[in-house]
């Protein structure tokens, strides 16, 4: 009978399935579980220590470059409004707004934005693939199962686990770095063109991803590579009948030697992508030669002199880089590599065991296996070597190039203290690509300890100890080891984890009101503790593309640039977003978030009350109406004193075209201390009027409620049409403050919570307009 059936060729799947697997070694298998559980646990670290992403505000950069690039966009044209939508790191031109950066990493987490709306897909994906070609550059150049542990260090670094789980470019350069290394070793080995040229587009990718990061990577394959072009083309010219100069160039590409054409093609494809790398800056920034980076920030680049970005310089001297990246080194070795210093440790005993093999005349295989045992890294021990001098090389050269960057100077802060900077939270990220020379000696130095292990056993049993009793303390040996190296690890990476999962926590705080609100054409003002920057720090707070989602935020700035935010969006409900406290790095300065809708109120005059409260030992309050914030001088003010104030008090106060005055305190026609009932005028064009409320004791000391509006002078209705009217952003931003007048976002008034005031605080406005 030979009618299809699908269960049969689900059948003949398996059987296939399981033949493949039933091939593959041990190690590979190994390798294969590694590589996932890197992934499943940076996608677990990315969804819970940063579920509302970490203080490296980077983050909301390449996020927001990530949509852009969804919506078929390399930038936001915002127009008059760019400064109220201008995202941290973007540059400004001309209502025009891009990043600082190349859109590589972006483009990653686009993917899986768009594949499966969820871009923690990509820092995943691009974590196992790091462990895995660690695996397979470990193998290469020291055999596959100091790869496998190597693959396994890299994995359960500190400084892997915490920079791969955020949204950051290094790990994804990384990415690449590793790719082009694996390509390039194998096309030497294999003398494959195909190999040749994925290194050479994996190179160049990394290269439009992180220029001076890919440089430094790598520097020494591109010395061997010349190394290897310049002996061959010597050979050749020996050897061939072709000797002199212009029979060389009739040879054409198919009479070169291996090498010629190997590193030709690689520098080929790598050099089309520095092309497309320099054609997105002619795009950028008009300059092929100027990269956006360089836009926004001319002294940031590598360089010694004065460096400077924004408002932060420093005098980068070669003394100082010193300082700096001694000290970045030591955190690596002592905090951000596997296990802390046990891992570095085995890193240097690999080191010198592969460099004592390179002196006997062998290898690293040879000094790390068994004789016979199978290694998995086919080549010749001059390869090997060549690939352990080179991984070598990609350490001395991330070292030495930093040098010349102050990136890691700011990144660590304060010297002096670990727990300060970036640093403390992702390690010294510039120094990313150090993991990999550092994970695979680490392999190199457990391999060859078990192998020392094996041999003393060997040894042992020759001279007639009892083999239960040489097993019994191998065993004993081998579970120390691995608890030792496992407290080791667990420690070195607690720590940064529960430092980035404070931050986390705070966040979680902080944005709560937006994990509960369901926005539908919002348009939501922002603070701007940081300056007027957009995701600086509020990176959880993110404009799609077109600036027209279902919430648009906005950074809430002075009166005039409010309003003509506003009349952007003149159909949308608006918000305001303040907290109570200050925010800081600190992650235990936490504030108390809160989410208010807005109105706007719009009449021939708006007439306002408010309503404090007011404790029994209170003997005076001082009632003020100003136009001007944080302009007690300015052109004028309405001020009147109440005596005894009882349980509470009403002040009614009044908005008109002319201006703002007093008309009632305590239910009683206002008596101004200036003595005179004329409206103190208003900036038409915006202007915020506070009123204040200050409660004095006999002691002198006072309490203050706040209350600050944004109001208008427009002309005529809507249609420009009539009398000239006044127009109000209502309620207005409410303070209570000790001791002082204006005590900013620490003393924000929080009507939710009854518990962040004295129990006889109360704080009601109102507000009607008419006509």
């Amino acid at each position: 009978m030979s009618a299809f059936s699908p269960f049969s060729s689900l059948g003949r799947l398996a059987t296939r399935l399981r033949e493949r697997l039933g091939r593959a070694d041990r190690v590979t298998v190994a390798a294969a579980l590694i590589a996932l559980a890197a992934g499943f646990l940076t996608f677990a670290v990315a969804a819970t220590v940063f579920s509302h992403h970490s203080a490296n505000h980077d983050e909301g950069v390449y996020l927001t470059q990530a949509a852009l690039l969804l919506g078929g966009q390399v930038e936001f044209h915002a127009g008059p409004l760019a400064d109220a939508v201008h995202p941290w790191f973007f540059i400004e031109d001309g209502g025009r707004l891009y990043p600082k950066y190349t859109p590589v990493p972006a483009a990653l987490f686009a993917v899986s934005m768009g594949l499966f709306g969820e871009p923690r897909v990509t820092l995943a994906a691009v974590a196992a693939g790091n462990a895995a070609l660690v695996y397979l550059l470990g193998g290469l150049s020291v055999g596959r199962r100091a790869g496998l542990v190597a693959a396994l260090l890299f994995a359960a670094s500190p400084m892997a686990i915490a920079t791969s789980a955020a949204f950051l470019p290094y790990a994804p350069t990384t990415f690449f770095n590793l790719v082009f290394a694996v390509a390039y070793l194998r096309s030497v080995r294999d003398e494959s063109l195909r190999a040749a040229g994925v290194a050479g587009v994996a190179v160049g990718i990394a290269f439009f991803s992180r220029p001076y990061t890919a440089v430094l990577f790598a520097a020494p394959f591109i010395l061997h590579a010349l190394w290897q072009v310049v002996s061959g083309l010597k050979r050749f010219a020996a050897d061939s009948s072709a000797s002199t100069p212009r029979a060389l160039a009739s040879a054409g590409l198919r009479g070169r030697p291996d090498p010629v054409r190997r590193h030709g093609l690689t520098a080929l494809f790598g050099l089309l992508f520095v092309g497309v790398a320099l054609a997105y800056n002619v795009r950028m920034t008009g300059d092929p030669f100027v990269f956006p980076y360089q836009a926004f920030a001319p002294m940031d680049g590598p360089g010694f002199g004065e460096r400077r970005i924004l408002g932060h310089s420093v005098e980068y001297t070669l003394g100082l880089a010193l300082e700096s990246n001694w000290y970045a080194v030591q955190e690596i070795a002592t905090r951000w590599f596997a296990a802390g210093p046990l891992g570095t440790a085995l890193a240097a005993l690999g080191c010198a065991v592969a460099v004592r093999g390179w002196q006997n005349g062998g290898d690293p295989i040879g000094v790390v296996s068994d004789a016979g045992e199978e290694t998995g890294a086919p080549g010749s021990p001059g390869f090997r070597r060549t690939a352990g001098l080179l991984l070598g090389g990609v350490g001395v050269a991330v070292v030495a190039g930093n040098l010349f960057f102050w990136g890691t100077h700011n990144a660590l802060a304060d010297l002096s203290d670990p727990t300060d900077g970036l640093a403390a939270l992702f390690g010294p990220f510039y120094h990313f690509d150090l993991l990999v020379p550092l994970s695979i000696f680490g392999g190199v130095g457990v391999v060859a300890g078990w192998r020392t292990l094996r041999s003393v056993r060997a040894r042992l049993a020759s001279r007639g100890s009892p083999s239960g009793v040489t097993r019994v303390a191998l065993a004993v040996a081998v579970a120390s080891a691995v608890v030792v190296a496992g407290v080791a690890a667990v420690d070195a990476a607690s720590e940064p984890i529960e430092r980035n999962a404070a931050v986390d926590a705070k966040h979680e705080a902080a944005y709560a009101p937006f994990d509960e609100a369901e926005f539908e054409d919002g348009l939501v003002f922002v603070p701007t503790p940081y300056g007027e920057w957009q995701n600086h720090p509020f990176q959880y707070l993110r404009n799609g593309p077109g600036l027209d989602g279902d919430v648009v935020y906005a950074l809430d700035r002075d009166p005039v640039e409010d309003f003509a935010v506003v009349d952007a969006y003149p159909d949308r409900t608006l918000y305001r977003y303040g907290y109570r406290g200050v925010w800081t790095a600190d992650p235990d300065a936490r504030v108390t978030p809160k989410l208010e809708p807005l109105d706007r109120r719009s009449g021939d005059r708006i007439d306002a009350e408010t309503t404090v409260g007011v404790p029994d030992r209170v003997d005076r309050a001082r009632v003020r109406v100003d136009p001007r914030r944080g302009d007690a001088g300015g052109p004028g003010h309405v001020s009147d004193t109440v005596t005894d104030p009882d349980g509470s008090l009403t002040v009614d106060w009044v908005v008109t075209p002319e201006g703002v005055r007093l008309s009632g305190v305590g239910g009683a026609t206002a008596d101004t201390a200036d003595g005179s009932a004329e409206p103190v005028p208003v900036d038409h064009e915006g202007d915020v009027v506070a009123v204040t409320v200050t409660l004095v004791d006999p002691a002198g000391a006072t309490y203050t409620y706040r209350q600050e509006v944004t109001v208008r002078v427009t002309e005529g209705d809507e249609a420009g049409v009539g009398d000239e009217r006044v127009e109000a952003v209502w309620p207005p931003e409410r303070s209570t403050c000790r001791l002082v007048t204006d005590c900013g976002n620490e003393g924000t008034y929080l009507p939710e919570e009854p518990d962040a005031h004295p129990e006889w605080v109360v704080f009601e406005t109102t507000a009607e307009a008419s006509g």
